[in-house]
């Protein structure tokens, strides 16, 4: 079993119904989905880009990713409706609780200059989103055999009905947040 699913279920969720006083077990905030998406802009040119981002979220979340399409044409951008842009995987059980494991504990801290996530990336409901600037901080990638370097946006959904308590949520899983700087 996944370490931060047992620790959820020994722990966090009992600490969690103590604090925002949660008399329903099912009230009390848990993860519901991860989804890491990869946009492609490039693939309209090139589908070995497109084919090379498939390869590196494979490689990275273990399972095999889905190809996005364009909704819309955007002239100026060269895009028509149907073109494949991106990929994405959506995490759910067991491997999401391991990807979100490998990724507070090796990827984030290999990160240059790392000084923790953004607070205040959350979206009002109580879902999380960060973005990483390439793919080679994850230890699955090797960086030799890579000829572009891929952004990425993760996105933790939970079910906590508030962003205080999927905040709680993630500090208890361990994510680092950064500090908050002072304002002038």
């Amino acid at each position: 079993m996944a370490r931060l699913l047992d620790l959820y279920k020994k722990d966090i969720a009992t600490a969690l119904a103590v604090k925002f006083n949660h008399a329903n077990a099912l009230a009390i905030p848990k993860l519901s989905k991860i989804v890491i998406n990869m946009g492609v802009g490039r693939a309209t040119q090139d589908k070995a880009v497109l084919e090379a981002a498939v390869d590196s979220l494979g490689k990275i979340c273990g399972q095999k990713p889905v190809i996005t399409k364009a909704k819309t044409s955007v002239s100026s951008f060269r895009l028509r409706e149907g073109n494949d842009i991106g990929c994405k995987v959506t995490l759910r059980g067991r491997r999401m609780y391991e990807f979100l494991d490998r990724l507070i504990s090796i990827t984030l801290p290999r990160i240059r200059d790392f000084r923790g996530v953004n607070p205040n990336s959350f979206d009002g409901h109580g879902n999380y989103s960060l973005g990483l600037a390439e793919q080679v901080v994850f230890p699955e990638i090797d960086a030799d055999r890579i000829q572009h370097t891929q952004g990425m946006d993760i996105t933790i959904v939970t079910t906590a009905p508030t962003d205080d308590q999927a905040r709680e949520l993630l500090k208890a899983f361990g994510l680092p947040f950064r500090l908050p700087t002072k304002a002038n």
